[in-house]
C-alpha cells in the first residue's frame, strides 16, 4: 500500500495546486489566530484609548470589505494569482506599518488600505479567491470534500495561532522585553507571513486560472459584468441577500459577545473562556467533515437547511440553561454541527455559477456576510447594557436563522448542483 492510499479521498484528488492553496490558507489563519490574541492589548499600549482601539478596529473591517470586494470582482478576468499576491503584499504591508507606528492616523490608513483581522477570521480576498481556484483544480463530486477539509485545516490553524501567541507572550515575559514589545514580536510575524504567502501565491500554476487573458478580454463590459458576474448575476443575488440575513443574525451572537455573556450570567474568567471556546473551534472546525459525507448523500442544499435548524434551536436553549455547565454542554453540542453549511454553502456557490465568475460569486457573497455581520453588534451592545436583556440577542439570533434556512430551502431546493441531478 502506498502512502497516497493512506490518504483522505479529499487529499488524494489534490493537485500540486490545491496543497499549495491548503498550506496558504493554514499559515494565513495562524497569522489572524495568533495577532487576534494580541492586538487590542497592542494598540491600548501603544497609547490609543478603548474608543480610539475601536474606531480604528471598525475602519479595518470597513477597508477590508472594501478591498475584498475589489479583487475578487477582478480576480477572474486579471488573474487570481496576481490578485492573491496583490492580497498577501497588502497582509504584510499592513502588518509592517502596524509593528512601526503609534499615530493614530498612520494606523487608520494602514488598516484600512491594507489586510488585517482583528477578530482571528478571514478578511480580504483570499478566501473567495482560494475557493475558486480550489474549483478549478477537483473534480465536482470531490469539491464539497475537499472543502470541508479546508474548512477544517482552518479552524485548527486559528486555535493554534492564538495558542502559539500566548505561549510566545509567557515565554518573552520571562525576558527584559516590555508588554509592547512582546505584543510587536506576534504583528512583525504576522507581516512576515504575508511576504511568505505572497511568494507562495507566485508559484500557483495557470491551471488554478477562470481563463486565458485571451478570452478574459472577450467579456461584455456591462454593469453586471463590471461586478465580475452576469450570467449567474441573479442567483448571486438571491444567495447575498440570505447570507446577509444569515450573518446580520450570528453577529448578535459572535463570539466575544458571547464569551462576554458568560461573564455577565455565570462570572466565567477569561482564562475558562478560552478553553471553552478553542474547543468549541475544534469541534465545529471537525464537523466540516461529516457535512460532506452528508451532502454526498442528501444534496448541498438539504445538508445546509438540516443540519443548520437543529443548531439554531440549541442556541435559543443556551440562555435557558440554569447551570454553567449545561450551558457550556449546549453550547458546544452546538458548535459540533453549526458549522455544518460552511463547506456545503461554499461548494454550492462554485457549483450554481458559471466557472469564469466563481471568484466573483463568492467574493460578493462573503462580502454580503461581512456587512450582516457588522450591523448586529450596534444592537447587542445596546442591549448587554440592560442586565435584563442580555439574553435577548441569543432569541433573535436563532430565530432570524430559522427563517433564514426556510427561505434558503425555499428558493433553492430546485436549483441542483450538475454533480447531484
Amino acid at each position: 500500500m502506498t502512502a497516497t492510499a493512506l490518504l483522505p479521498g479529499a487529499f488524494r484528488v489534490l493537485t500540486r495546486d490545491g496543497y499549495l492553496l491548503f498550506f496558504t490558507r493554514f499559515m494565513r489563519l495562524f497569522a489572524y489566530g495568533s495577532l487576534s490574541v494580541v492586538l487590542v492589548f497592542y494598540l491600548i499600549g501603544l497609547g490609543l484609548n478603548a474608543s480610539q482601539t475601536g474606531l480604528l478596529l471598525t475602519l479595518t473591517l470597513v477597508g477590508d470589505t472594501v478591498i475584498s470586494l475589489y479583487l475578487t470582482t477582478r480576480a477572474d478576468r486579471s488573474g487570481r494569482r496576481r490578485m492573491l499576491i496583490v492580497g498577501a503584499i497588502l497582509m504584510a504591508a499592513a502588518g509592517l506599518a502596524f509593528a512601526c507606528t503609534s499615530n493614530l492616523v498612520l494606523l487608520i490608513i494602514a488598516g484600512t488600505i491594507g489586510v488585517i483581522s482583528p477578530s482571528g477570521n478571514e478578511v480580504g480576498p483570499f478566501l473567495s479567491i482560494e475557493q475558486a481556484a480550489l474549483s478549478h483544480v477537483v473534480p465536482n463530486r470531490s469539491r464539497t470534500e475537499v472543502f470541508a477539509w479546508y474548512t477544517l485545516a482552518g479552524s485548527v490553524a486559528t486555535a493554534m495561532g492564538a495558542l502559539f501567541a500566548g505561549a510566545l507572550t509567557r515565554v518573552l515575559e520571562r525576558t527584559t522585553m516590555t508588554p509592547v514589545g512582546m505584543y510587536r514580536v506576534v504583528v512583525i510575524l504576522y507581516a512576515v507571513v504575508g511576504v511568505l504567502l505572497a511568494g507562495l501565491f507566485i508559484r500557483l500554476s495557470p491551471a488554478a486560472e477562470a481563463r486565458s487573458s485571451q478570452e478574459a478580454s472577450a467579456l461584455p463590459r456591462t454593469m453586471k459584468s463590471f461586478f465580475g458576474i452576469d450570467r449567474s448575476h441573479r442567483v448571486v443575488l438571491k444567495l447575498s441577500s440570505l447570507f446577509a440575513l444569515d450573518s446580520f443574525a450570528g453577529g448578535f451572537v459572535v463570539q466575544s459577545f458571547a464569551a462576554y455573556w458568560f461573564y455577565l450570567r455565570f462570572g466565567v474568567n477569561p482564562a475558562t473562556l478560552g478553553v471553552i471556546f478553542f474547543w468549541a473551534n475544534i469541534f465545529a472546525g471537525i464537523s466540516a467533515l461529516l457535512a460532506a459525507r452528508l451532502a454526498a448523500r442528501w444534496g448541498l442544499i438539504n445538508t445546509m437547511v438540516v443540519t443548520h435548524l437543529p443548531s439554531n434551536i440549541l442556541l435559543i436553549l443556551v440562555p435557558l440553561m440554569p447551570t454553567l455547565w449545561l450551558a457550556i454542554l449546549v453550547l458546544l453540542v452546538r458548535f459540533s454541527i453549526s458549522q455544518m453549511d460552511v463547506p456545503t454553502r461554499q461548494s454550492y456557490i462554485m457549483a450554481v455559477v458559471s466557472r469564469e465568475e466563481r471568484s466573483a460569486a463568492a467574493g460578493i457573497t462573503g462580502v454580503a456576510r461581512t456587512t450582516g455581520a457588522a450591523i448586529s453588534p450596534l444592537f447587542v451592545g445596546l442591549m448587554f447594557a440592560r442586565p435584563s436583556w442580555i439574553n435577548v440577542p441569543f432569541f433573535i439570533a436563532g430565530t432570524l436563522k430559522i427563517l433564514y434556512d426556510l427561505l434558503l430551502y425555499k428558493e433553492f431546493v430546485a436549483l441542483q448542483p450538475s454533480e447531484e441531478r
